[in-house]
């Protein structure tokens, strides 16, 4: 099973985690980036006000980040700033601290996928610019470290990519 590794990091406008996923690094990508909707919780982690059925990121530089309810609706999350298929994405997180959408925060999230020789890959999360919260920063940088927790969604997503490499 998927296990998140703790890294230690001191960047108060900044919250990295890493996981070790037994899956190739084009599996790996693909569930990320493909599939996100059958490994985020979105019952629960949504933004919209119809129920969400799928989260999509648009394979483009540019392309958009979002959620899709079960009525059609859409809601943005933010955008796609670097799409280097199957090793890089930068993606921008543009919902505020009261859980909006807000073009002009434009937090980012960097993730790595990186090839081990064992054909399994490493995938490294940095959520940076956490700045950009304003005097919310600690709240929000508690959020994405412990309580939302980007380290429980990259377990979740680790188990589907596992899963899905092993066919």
């Amino acid at each position: 099973m998927a296990e998140e590794i703790i890294l230690n990091w001191t960047d108060p406008n900044s919250v990295r985690k890493r996981i070790h996923v037994r899956a190739p690094q084009q599996v790996a990508w693909q569930v990320f980036t493909e599939q996100m909707g059958t490994w985020w919780p979105l019952a629960v982690y949504k933004i919209g006000k119809a129920n969400a059925v799928d989260a999509v990121i648009e394979p483009r530089v540019g392309g958009r980040w979002y959620e899709r309810g079960d009525d059609g609706s859409t809601c943005d999350w933010g955008r796609v700033l670097v799409w280097e298929p199957h090793s890089r994405l930068v993606l921008s997180w543009d919902i505020n601290a009261d859980f909006q959408y807000d073009p002009k925060l434009q937090t980012e999230i960097e993730i790595k996928f990186i090839a081990e020789k064992d054909g399994s890959t490493r995938v490294e999360l940095e959520h940076r610019r956490l700045d950009r919260f304003g005097e919310r920063r600690e709240e929000m940088r508690n959020v994405f470290d412990k309580t939302g927790d980007w380290g429980k969604l990259l377990v979740s997503f680790a188990q589907t990519a596992e899963a899905s490499a092993k066919g």
